[in-house]
């Protein structure tokens, strides 16, 4: 198994930060959708995501430094079957094995020629950590979580997203209709990869919507707050307003007070079980920027009560 350090061409004491930018470096460089039909950049390309999928771990990166696991993250056997130590190692432990009943010169003489094969051959018919055939155990990939930033109108009226994963792969997401802030995605098999052929994990992203300009939301509900001026609040008018499906036509029916809300039926987000939501328009009655004698006579010869000063505070 190959080197994850010699793989990213990085030294052993690289920090996370320096991990993280050569593999985009390499990452970016070896895609596939720059190289396509290259098969030579398309194995670099896995080789330095395996590596960075190891070393960008602090837990798998400390078991690899100790010698654990392997470069793909595999347990590495404790003690080798070949010359030298290892040739040692499977001595001692056959003659742990057989001494009491055999006697050194039947360990001698197993250990002898051709047995590591036979000693192997022994352990695969026996099973490997109680299991037949020395089968190794299987385990799914660990889940991943991951925030991703959504606009106000595709999470009201569902769309696509796309998402950039740090190993330099793209996933289009299915935003549904009717997406809230904080909402999380489940995506099968996205997440980390499986130990032994196990199944992948699944990749969990959680919905960030951005605030939009106008329009807001309450449950269900979109709101927006629409500006009038004196004249359109006090005579009525047709006036143009923002929805999620774009610009409609609205009255402003006379002698709105400041505050009223207007319902568009029907203009929301959709609900789980069936139909939208309204939307709701608030009205604020504006004054003009510059001063107006006319209205200022006119204020002045016509005032009215809008409160009772002897209600309690």
């Amino acid at each position: 198994m190959q080197d994850p350090y010699a793989v990213l061409n990085l030294p052993r004491d690289a920090d996370q930060a320096r991990i993280k930018r050569t593999y985009r470096e390499l990452a970016k460089s070896l895609h596939p959708d720059r190289n396509p039909g290259d098969a030579v950049a398309e194995r670099r390309f896995k080789e330095i995501s395996q590596a960075y999928r190891l070393l960008s771990d602090p837990k798998q990166r400390a078991r690899f430094d100790r010698g654990e696991i392997d470069g793909q993250g595999n347990p590495r056997r404790r003690f080798g079957f070949g010359g030298g130590e290892g040739r040692g190692g499977m001595e001692s432990i056959l003659e742990r094995m057989f001494r009491g009943q055999f006697g050194r010169s039947f360990v001698g003489s197993f250990a002898g020629s051709g047995a590591p094969g036979a000693f192997d051959e022994m352990l695969r018919s026996r099973g490997t950590a109680g299991r037949p055939g020395g089968a190794k155990v299987r385990k799914r990939g660990v889940d991943r979580r991951i925030r991703l930033e959504v606009d106000f109108l595709t999470a009201a009226r569902g769309g696509k997203a796309r998402l950039e994963l740090s190993e330099g792969r793209a996933l289009g997401i299915d935003v549904p209709a009717g997406a809230e802030h904080g909402q999380v995605l489940r995506l099968r098999r996205q997440g980390e990869s499986g130990i032994f052929g196990g199944l992948p994990g699944d990749l969990l992203v959680e919905l960030d919507v951005q605030p939009h300009a106008r329009l807001g939301r309450t449950g269900h509900d979109v709101t927006l707050d629409l500006p009038v001026s004196v004249p359109e609040a006090l005579l009525g008018a047709s006036v143009m307003v923002p929805t999620i499906d774009g610009r409609v036509r609205i009255s402003v029916p006379p002698h709105s007070n400041a505050g009223r809300v207007l319902r568009l039926r029907g203009r929301g987000v959709a609900r789980p079980g069936g139909g939208r939501g309204d939307q709701l328009v608030r009205l604020l009655v504006v004054l003009p920027e510059q001063p107006d004698p006319d209205l200022e006579s006119w204020a002045r010869t016509h005032g009215y009560r809008t409160r009772r000063d002897d209600e309690p505070e």
